[in-house]
């Protein structure tokens, strides 16, 4: 029997994280946010490591010991997935989680057009940039209260026209994939749409 793999894919702040997580609770699918894994890296360099040899050697263990929703190492991320070497390396990784039985949710930019292209589910989750970066600035501003909301905006900016610029697995909607906009739902909509689609599906 083929496994059961769910491709979210998407920009950041698109929600695709917490709907991700939601879809694999309910359906106890086990789950993986892939963009931890490139923000591992992206802490690992920031200590003076060399980022291949960190995604060649990247252990279940880095994903835990670091504050990988720093805004610095998110944007560090974002350029070393630019790397193919790197995108390389953390490519079997995440396809050997995708093997996990009962099913595996798995959320980045590339899974549904890279990491796993035969997956059973595709979803694309979008959303306007305001509201993406509304998201980000509301969640941030708890840690750090001198960020602005325009900080925020132009790092998003940056990052969406690196992630789709880069010649390596750019970030781009498969073509089978559900097309969902996510800028006016709330975030039980949005689970309440996708889940609805995964249903429909699996």
């Amino acid at each position: 029997m083929s496994n059961n793999v769910i491709a979210i894919d998407g920009p950041a702040a698109s929600g695709k994280g917490t709907v991700s997580k939601a879809i694999s609770e309910k359906l106890q699918f086990n789950y993986l946010d892939t963009g931890k894994l490139y923000r591992a890296i992206g802490a690992k360099y920031l200590e003076g490591y060399e980022p291949i040899s960190a995604a060649q050697n990247l252990d279940n263990n880095d994903l835990k010991i670091y504050d990988l929703q720093k805004p610095e190492i998110a944007q560090v991320a974002s350029e070393i997935a630019l790397i193919p070497e790197v995108r390389a390396a953390l490519l079997q990784f995440q396809r050997n989680f995708s093997k996990k039985l009962p099913g595996a949710v798995l959320d980045g930019r590339d899974i549904g057009t890279v990491v796993c292209p035969d997956a059973k589910v595709k979803i694309f989750l979008t959303a306007s940039l305001d509201s993406r970066a509304s998201r980000r600035y509301f969640e941030l501003v708890k840690q750090d209260t001198k960020i602005s909301l325009e900080t925020i905006l132009d790092q998003i900016r940056q990052r969406d026209e690196r992630d789709q610029k880069r010649r390596s697995s750019p970030l781009v909607a498969a073509v089978d994939a559900k097309v969902i906009d996510t800028s006016d739902l709330s975030i039980k909509e949005a689970v309440d749409e996708v889940f609805a689609y995964v249903r429909s599906k699996i």
